[in-house]
């Protein structure tokens, strides 16, 4: 035992000493408007001011700062901010309105605070440090202390205790039998950044592989490093998740707005051959794919045809795209129109980031020769160079372009993560060496950003790339999916956990192969997970066992009503889940919701991982156990309603509920307002001519409708509609007001059904400050009807103002 300690101590001792710290103050080099760079014994420190609640904090060795990179940021110009810089004998102190930052002297240790002087980070130890070729920083870890984000991990929410590396990946792989892949290393998606409880975020400006040391190590500090490159993090007050998700999303770009038809449901498909099948594929599958859905009456507005559209070429097989259709597709174009003419709104295929050479297309050979692959020594390169505009044009045009004048309007932007890794299905790693370490994790960002970029320009539309692998500003190249996951139980709860950590990532845009991507699913498991995929924000529906595959007759009539209910409400839910959009948008606020977004304070939540906030007002509650009749659930602070039975709860409290095997448990928060639509079977650019506002009264609330054509990019020139609700309530009255506050883009025609879910009939009823006969009204411009505790207030006028009177 003294042997060890000894061991322990002596190991201790030498990595401290090799780790540089920034030493004493030595002077104030510069200071501007814009930022103060201070002069340490080892280093020079630069504080960018970029809003008053917004620090970018860099340090340097040699006095050189690296140049500002278009990948991961996309806002460096920040108007000028009021500070003061205080400097006396033993610290510096900065001061904006809504941060005070400490800079001690000796040695050189930033603490920052808040307006109130509550100390909310502080550096610990060697403060910023170099280790070798590793940079980093250690920080005061506080016992009320727990940090959420890191990207799309499968493994925990709170991240307090943890160790995590991030680097684009998938993780080691498992045999297939007990789970191909490894959820505690799954990395299809890391973005280096993090919320703290105490009311800030650190967005770690890497793209180098970062090590997070969140108090796994220690219970009194936390540390965050990279493999290399300049040490880099701006510093985000809140001090509320919301808050600090804005601000993180306007430093690395804020998510544009998918076509309105990318909010119903996404099919993939093998097109009747997937791997070892690729024979029985045909360009007749999609199209009886297509059409089976609309006999059924299942809506359906994305399909995407997978790898076996092409053929494997002759250098990188499958694991490469050689832009020619396989042999079995005999007319790709006929294919292209009928499935336009079945009602679909957009259809993609499925590439690789590497060229091959084909029958007739000899891509590869070409791109080598015009120097447009990544350099490989001895001209061996295949990956597209996405970081060459050039290269990009010529992908474009030689290859990619085929693929859009035959009819395909979205690339599925698959394998990123082999650009310096193994791929997944040969074992060419690609480019190797000190600069792909720099470029790993920016690849994916250039990959996804080519594709949709190019098909927005040629389209005329929104661009709508579907990819798997991200890093920090995926969200910008729009909607990511979970990965390859088989179908199975244990890899259930694990893909939400996925939604939950990239939401709080900055990334709202995000789908999963709902039911599993391989292995037959046990129909419990499909219908139980089809419940969660069809209230995701992304619906996307994809498997690829032979010959069920993932469609939801195949699994028996139970799952094929299941699927059909859900899919049903999620059309009805349409203006929400478009409004809810429009607010990530605005604000970085992800559509899907771990508890802790709105609920920070109450650490209730912070372990919930099979839970979320669909929007401000339903609560989804996934079903993970096989055989559940029953789950146990969290209500938070409010009173909350139960959308199957309309029983009421308050909050701060635990509940057991029933859950038969057609019904996820879903909540209401009270006073929810929530838009929906009649049923259609596509969501296309048509906006709705009328909306049925259901409300559940019971505290104030405000809605904030939102329309546009649902198509072009007009929104980004303002043409747009946003109307406003507000809900208010007391003892005796419910008062409902609208308000039209942009109209820039005209509704025609469009009317209001106003749906109130009350407990009882009420007494009276004013409209537009006239009385209105509760037993039953009809007039040109509106109607009133009570049945089953719902007041159906119907209205074409424009003006709408009601109050309803509950006691006499």
């Amino acid at each position: 035992m003294r042997i060890l300690l000894g061991l322990f101590i002596v190991f201790t001792a030498f990595k401290t000493n090799a780790q540089t710290g920034l030493g004493n103050f030595q002077e104030i080099e510069n200071q501007n408007e814009s930022y103060i760079q201070i002069k340490t014994d080892n280093a020079h420190l630069r504080i960018e001011i970029c809003s008053d609640a917004l620090l970018r904090i860099r340090n340097s060795w040699d006095g050189i700062f690296e140049a500002d990179e278009p990948y991961m940021v996309v806002n460096y110009d920040w108007p000028a901010t009021s500070y003061t810089l205080t400097d006396s004998e033993e610290q510096l102190i900065l001061q904006t309105e809504k941060l005070k930052v400490a800079i001690t002297k000796q040695p050189v240790q930033i603490s920052i605070f808040d307006s109130e002087g509550r100390l909310l980070n502080a550096d610990a130890s060697a403060g910023n440090y170099r280790d070798n070729q590793h940079v980093g920083v250690q920080k005061q870890l506080f016992p009320d202390e727990h940090f959420f984000g890191l990207g799309e991990r499968m493994d925990f929410l709170d991240r307090r205790g943890k160790k995590t590396t991030l680097t684009v990946g998938r993780g080691e792989g498992l045999p297939h039998i007990i789970g191909a892949y490894n959820v505690l290393e799954a990395n299809y998606s890391p973005v280096p950044f993090i919320m703290s409880t105490r009311g800030y975020g650190i967005f770690f400006h890497t793209s180098f592989t970062s090590t997070w040391n969140l108090g796994h190590s220690s219970n009194e500090t936390y540390s965050f490093e990279a493999e290399g490159g300049e040490l880099d993090y701006y510093f985000i007050y809140g001090p509320d998740f919301e808050a600090i998700l804005d601000r993180y999303t306007s430093i690395t770009g804020k998510a544009p707005l998918l076509p309105r038809a990318a909010l119903g449901l996404h099919v993939g498909t093998y097109s009747g051959g997937t791997w070892g099948h690729e024979e029985k594929t045909s360009d007749h599958y999609p199209v009886d794919l297509v059409r089976k859905f609309r006999e059924l009456h299942i809506p359906i507005d994305i399909l995407h045809l997978d790898s076996t559209w092409r053929i494997f070429g002759k250098n990188g097989g499958s694991g490469a795209t050689t832009f020619e259709w396989r042999e079995t597709f005999e007319n790709p174009e006929a294919m292209f129109d009928s499935l336009y003419a079945e009602g679909l709104s957009m259809v993609g295929v499925h590439v690789r980031p590497r060229f091959d050479n084909g029958n007739t297309l000899n891509l590869l050979d070409q791109a080598r020769k015009a120097g447009f692959v990544y350099p490989e020594p001895n001209n061996t390169g295949e990956f597209v160079n996405f970081f060459d505009t050039k290269a990009v044009d010529w992908w474009w045009q030689n290859g990619a372009k085929r693929l859009a004048d035959t009819g395909a309007m979205f690339f599925k932007t698959d394998e990123g993560s082999a650009f310096g890794r193994k791929a997944n299905e040969s074992n060419k790693t690609g480019p190797q060496g000190p600069e792909i370490k720099r470029l790993h994790n920016l690849f994916p960002l250039a990959y996804a950003k080519a594709p949709y970029e190019k098909f927005q320009e040629y389209n005329g539309m929104r661009g709508m790339n579907h990819t798997r692998e991200g890093y920090a500003g995926i969200q910008r190249y729009p909607f990511i999916f979970a990965g390859d996951w088989p179908s199975e139980w244990q890899y259930f709860e694990p893909v939400i956990k996925a939604g939950l950590n990239i939401g709080l990532s900055g990334v709202s845009n995000w789908a999963h192969c709902m039911g599993g991507f391989e292995h037959v699913a046990d129909p419990e498991l499909y219908i139980r997970w089809t419940q969660f995929g069809l209230l995701s924000p992304i619906a996307h529906l994809f498997g690829m066992e032979h010959p069920n595959y993932k469609e939801p007759w195949a699994y028996g009539e139970e799952a094929l009503a299941n699927f059909r209910k859900y899919d049903e409400l999620r059309y009805e839910l349409a203006p929400y889940l478009y409004s809810t959009m429009y607010e990530n948008h605005l604000t970085g606020k992800p559509m899907m919701r771990a508890l802790v977004l709105d609920y920070q304070n109450d650490p209730n939540v912070y372990d919930i991982t099979d839970q979320y906030l669909l929007g401000n007002a339903m609560m989804i509650c996934p079903v993970v156990t096989k055989g559940a009749q029953t789950r146990t659930l969290y209500l938070p602070q409010g009173n909350w309603i139960n959308y199957w039975t309309g029983a009421k709860h308050t909050g701060r409290q635990y509940l057991n509920v029933l859950c038969p095997l057609d019904q996820i448990p879903i909540f209401l928060k009270e006073g929810a307002m929530i838009p929906t639509q009649k049923l259609v079977q596509t969501l296309d650019a048509k906006t709705p001519q009328e909306i049925l506002l259901n409300i559940y009264p019971g505290t104030e609330s405000t809605l904030l409708l939102y329309d546009d054509d649902g198509k072009s990019l007009d929104y980004q020139k303002g043409r747009l509609s946003t109307t406003a609700f507000s809900l208010t309530a007391d003892e005796e009255h419910i008062r409902l007001t609208k308000k039209e506050l942009k109209q820039a883009y005209k509704l025609e025609n469009r009317t209001y059904r106003y749906l109130l879910h009350l407990d009882h009939k009420p007494q009276k009823l004013w409209l537009n400050d006239k009385e209105v006969n509760l037993e039953g009204t009809t007039s040109e411009d509106f109607s009133v009807t009570y049945r089953d505790g719902i007041l159906n207030i119907g209205s074409g006028i424009q003006k709408e103002l009601f109050s309803i009177r509950i006691k006499p």
